[in-house]
Formats: C-alpha cells, structure tokens, sequence
C-alpha cells in the first residue's frame, strides 16, 4: 500500500499514490481553486501600464491568497498615506520565489500547462510596472497640489469677505453712525415721510370685509349655481320669465279655474273657424 498523503485541495488524506491528482474530484477543485485567484491575477496585470495611487484608506490593507506559495499576499502596496493599488501582488507575482513555488504547484498538481504564464508576472513586466508607477505618483501630486491651490483660494475668499463684513460694521458712515458709535439702529429710526400719523397702516375696513367675504365665497363649491353670477349689475323688473298665474298672483284654484275658462273659449273658436 502507498503511504498516505495529505492533499491541501481536496482537503483529504489518499493512499493511492500520485494518482490521486488524475482523479475527477481533484481536478474539479484543482480549477476551482485556480479560477478563485485568476480574477485578483488579471486585475493586477492590468495596472502594469497604468499604475494607480490613492490616498491610504484602511480597506488597502486587504490581503489576497496564493494558492501556489500557500500563503496569504497583500494586495496593494502602502507607504505612508499613498498606495499603490495591486503593487503588493505585482511584486510578489514577479518574485523568483513564487515562480518556483508555482513551478512546484504545477508538478504536483498536473494543472494545464497553458495557465501557468496566467499566474507569472516577467521582469520585464514589472519593470514597465514601475515606470508608471512613478507617472502615477506625479499625476497624484499634480491633483493634490491642484486640490490644495484650489482650497487655498476658497480659503483666501471667505477670509476676504469676512474682513470686509468687519470693515463695513466698525466703518463710519458719514450722518447716520452705527450701533458701536451710539446712533440709533436704522430699524428704529423714524421716517420723515411717514412722521406726520396720517398715513393709514395696513389695508382699510371696507378691504377688509371684500377680503372676508372672498374667503367666505372660497369654501363655497366653485360649480355651483350662480357662482359667476355679477351682483353688481343692475337688472329690470321684468327680467323674470312668466312661469304662470301661481308665480304672478291669485290662488292654486283661481289659476286652475281660469285656465279651464280660457281652454273652452279656445275650443270654441276652433270649432267655430272649422264649421265656417
């Protein structure tokens, strides 16, 4: 029997020997494994030309793991308040150690050997990585140093607007004076124009009760019957249509008489002109 083994991806001990790493479970986590790093791998090869630093923020203290050293990687690169993002993983994927240990990985493994440049950053590569790191770091100090300007004018306006609010309040106006010098606050003052008491404060009394009585009108429906109807125009005596005797004058049954009077008078004379 083989001795047995210890397999840190499937998380097991085998005693069939070196052919535990054909079997279908193993190269199931074996890519599983390899596909969980490759997104961390691609998005630090992509800083290789284009370098990115931030200001320092406690989340760049986060660490990725290495599946082929076995260990855990910071994956930004931090010095004082900048940070290079992806600079930590960048130079520990171009270290020779890791490609060793990567060498190593692969051996034991049997992973495609396709992939394995995936995992591998080339001296040259990082070498081009840090010439734009340093053009990061001067457009960082330009923008800083823009920022700073920027805040230093703001800065600049408001304490020259400040001092003329102070200037304009200890200021001696000529004839009139201010509240530091004892004159009287121009709030306080009295208007010549309006010194005599004649003049009437506020809206007068017959205001006052068209103002009531629209207010009054407001909570009435706007579609009612006559709400547009003009109160002020004058109208005749007889601008109500005749609706019969019982709007006019007499009674219900001297109406009612009348009317049957009037209808045989009528028939009659209709009965006469068809005879005639």
């Amino acid at each position: 029997m083989a001795p047995a083994q210890r397999c840190p991806l499937c998380r097991q001990t085998f005693f069939c020997g070196r052919g535990h790493v054909y079997s279908r479970k193993h190269r199931r986590q074996l890519q599983a494994a390899l596909d969980r790093l490759l997104p961390q791998v691609e998005a630090a090869r992509k800083a290789v030309r284009s370098a990115q630093v931030e200001r320092y923020v406690p989340e760049h203290e986060r660490r990725c793991w290495c599946l082929c050293c076995g260990c855990e990687v910071r994956t930004h690169l931090s010095h004082g308040s900048l940070t290079v993002l992806h600079g930590g993983l960048l130079e520990h994927l171009a270290s020779p150690e890791h490609k060793k240990a990567t060498n190593r990985f692969w051996w034991e493994n049997k992973a495609e050997f396709q992939m394995k440049e995936k995992f591998l950053i080339s001296p040259q590569e990082y070498a081009q990585f840090k010439k734009s790191m340093v053009k990061g770091l001067d457009s960082y100090e330009e923008k800083e140093d823009t920022a700073i300007k920027e805040m230093a004018a703001q800065i600049r306006e408001v304490e020259h607007s400040r001092q003329e609010v102070v200037r304009s309040i200890l200021e001696d106006t000529p004839g009139l004076g201010n509240i530091h010098s004892g004159a009287t606050p121009p709030w306080m003052a009295q208007d010549e124009e309006h010194s005599s008491g004649n003049q009437q404060i506020g809206p007068s009394y017959e205001e006052f009760l068209k103002e009531k009585e629209k207010q009054k009108l407001k909570k009435l429906p706007p579609d009612r019957v006559g709400a547009n109807f003009d109160h002020s125009s004058s109208t005749s005596a007889g601008w109500l249509p005749s609706f019969g005797r019982v709007w006019n004058n007499g009674r219900r049954w001297q109406s009612r008489h009348q009317f049957k009077t009037e209808a045989a008078t009528r028939n009659k004379q209709q009965s006469k002109k068809m005879v005639s």
